[in-house]
């Protein structure tokens, strides 16, 4: 069996990371190197698209250091790469590109990635949605990182590490990311929730677990024209304004009617 990679040329030959620089094509980094004015100035051995492709393997092999990420970046392509840079080299890179056409990339390729009619994707007529939490990320143990983070006081000690909490909106039936953010864990769960909502509409059905039940919240998710499916705390008494056939009722939160149904 045989399998034919098309590669760059010259110093952009290392820019080429499997199955994923198919789905993130040379055409589309340049585009986005374009538009966020970061594209090399002179061209030096690490060239900005292959620096792209460089981050995206560094999240891929988490583990690894710049030189053993490079060598697997370059795994399949060794016979066209000669040179191998120095990791102040790629470090350089790394700072040059900055953040700005990541963020760029991602809003770009991040959406829906089924059909309405694609079996498990829908209910009825909505697309159902759902925020996920994660705050188990650490971060470098170092000044600049603990100034934005921060580190969380546990009651036995302050931790090690510096942790971020990530929070994104993802298609449920195909785990699609339609959006994420992410910052100190100081801030909870649906605070960064609420900076997702612009991505709601009319179209998605937000499935919501207890931790976003507030009645605010609830209220801010109804205004952006999305249906949503929570589940209350224990705690939570809504008021019972009229009784349904199927032994559900309606109630209001901060004058708005929603249907609720009595746990079982």
């Amino acid at each position: 069996m045989t399998h034919t990679v098309t590669v760059a040329s010259g110093l952009f030959a290392p820019g080429h990371l499997g199955e994923l620089t198919q789905v993130l094509p040379f055409e589309l980094i340049d585009d986005v190197l374009e538009r966020t004015r970061t594209v090399q100035r002179r061209l030096r051995l690490v060239p900005s698209r292959v620096g792209m492709y460089f981050v995206l393997a560094m999240c891929l092999f988490p583990e690894a250091g710049y030189l053993h990420v490079w060598s697997r970046l370059v795994a399949g392509v060794r016979v066209v790469v000669s040179k191998v840079p120095s990791e102040k080299a790629l470090r350089e890179v790394r700072r040059r590109l900055g953040t700005a056409p990541f963020q760029e990339l991602f809003e770009v390729v991040s959406g829906p990635l089924a059909r309405p009619a694609t079996p498990g994707v829908s209910y009825r007529r909505w697309r159902t949605v759902a925020f996920d939490g994660c705050s188990s990320l650490q971060a470098p143990d170092i000044l600049r990182v603990r100034g934005v983070l921060g580190k969380t006081r546990r009651h036995r000690g302050i931790e090690g590490y510096p942790h971020v909490r990530l929070m994104a909106l993802c298609e449920t039936g195909t785990r699609g990311l339609l959006g994420a953010v992410f910052g100190p864990t100081s801030t909870g769960e649906p605070g960064y929730a609420r900076q997702l909502l612009p991505l709601l509409d009319g179209s998605m059905l937000l499935l919501a677990d207890r931790n976003f039940s507030g009645d605010e919240f609830l209220n801010d998710v109804a205004d952006t024209g999305a249906q949503l499916l929570a589940r209350l705390t224990y705690r939570g008494r809504p008021a019972v304004i009229s009784v349904l056939p199927d032994g559900s009722y309606l109630t209001r939160l901060r004058g708005r009617t929603f249907g609720s149904s009595r746990p079982t």
